[in-house]
């Protein structure tokens, strides 16, 4: 099965989830990140704002607010593909734009250096149990985390966890994968449990 077709079924199963279920998987997931030494320790945190069909980030956010941590959130740039981050304090400090997305207002927000992000959240649809991903197609992460050196942490319920998926030679592993019961660390391929 190629990427194409195991991203779109996976995104197919994600939209499918029943909420009540969706809920119950999300509250996993926040409680093993927000209870990790990987979350105390980051005083800067990169992620976006969650989609419907994606497990919720703005509960993160909120948290982090709360914590005193500082929320940064990427800008699409489409003509390079590259990301931008900026910080922001205040959901009223994004707007909508292509294919729905919530991103920050430049002029009200200051952006942010890359190698100020201690903990980076990376999307993605379906990964292996090295912390290989496949995304949503637009390889605006890939491009980032040729550049990045800090932590990376994904999200996902044990379904979008595969044994192995197809690589590239661009495509960088996530460091940590958290699921509804489990934790991986990718470089080290072992559970561990913080």
């Amino acid at each position: 099965m190629n990427k194409a077709h195991i991203r779109s079924a996976k995104l197919q199963m994600l939209k499918e989830l029943n909420p009540v279920k969706k809920r119950e998987i999300e509250n996993s997931l926040y409680a093993r990140l927000i209870a990790s030494s990987l979350w105390k320790n980051a005083r800067v945190i990169g992620l976006t704002v969650s989609q419907a069909f994606e497990w919720d980030t703005r509960n993160i956010i909120e948290t982090a607010w709360r914590q005193q941590k500082q929320v940064c959130v990427p800008k699409c740039s489409p003509a390079d593909k590259t990301l931008t981050f900026y910080q922001i304090s205040s959901f009223d400090q994004l707007e909508v734009v292509y294919y729905g997305l919530l991103e920050p207002k430049p002029d009200e927000t200051k952006q942010i250096d890359i190698n100020a992000i201690e903990l980076l959240f990376v999307p993605g649809l379906v990964f292996d149990r090295k912390g290989y991903r496949i995304g949503f197609g637009g390889g605006y992460y890939d491009r980032f985390l040729m550049n990045y050196s800090n932590h990376t942490v994904a999200l996902l319920h044990s379904s979008q966890l595969v044994d192995a998926i197809p690589k590239e030679s661009f495509d960088i592993p996530v460091d940590h994968l958290i699921t509804e019961d489990t934790w991986i660390s990718s470089y080290d391929r072992r559970r561990i449990d913080e």
